[in-house]
């Protein structure tokens, strides 16, 4: 979705400056009469005549405290999310595991903690073990 263009809203200010009222101009201009008024209000309290930013990107909470979270895993690599959540906490950051995960996730510090399971074969099994042959079936 995207804002009114800079030139109807210098039309609709002239108008309002002229003295006609914000329902004439909202059916002249076909916007709403909330449009209308909200760019009356913000042009009244802030002189602002253009629209406002739209959207943008978040930073995250655990942004100022990312060096002490790659401090914590460097010194102890198996601290679990809940540990990482309770010392966050003690920080004054509350979050969830989930989302620390995602920002964990992000800065690409998802590790397995368990290198047993990293395996994607059995263990003890050769890699050069063949198939066993089937017995054909009697004639």
């Amino acid at each position: 979705m995207h804002s009114y263009s800079q030139n109807l809203r210098d039309r609709v200010l002239r108008a309002l400056e002229r003295g006609d009222k914000p329902t004439d101009i909202a059916i002249r201009f076909e916007v709403s009469r909330e449009w209308v008024y909200d760019v009356k209000t913000r042009f009244e309290s802030e002189g602002l005549r253009h629209s406002l930013p739209v959207g943008g990107r978040r930073m995250s909470r655990l942004s100022p405290v990312e060096a002490d979270i790659r401090g914590w895993i460097k010194a102890q690599p198996d601290l679990t999310l809940a540990e990482m959540c309770e010392r966050l906490a003690g920080c004054g950051i509350i979050i969830k595991a989930p989302a620390l995960w995602h920002q964990l996730n992000r800065w690409n510090l998802s590790f397995k903690k368990n290198a047993a399971r990293q395996r994607a074969r059995a263990r003890g099994r050769s890699e050069s073990a063949g198939r066993v042959e089937r017995k054909p079936a009697r004639s």
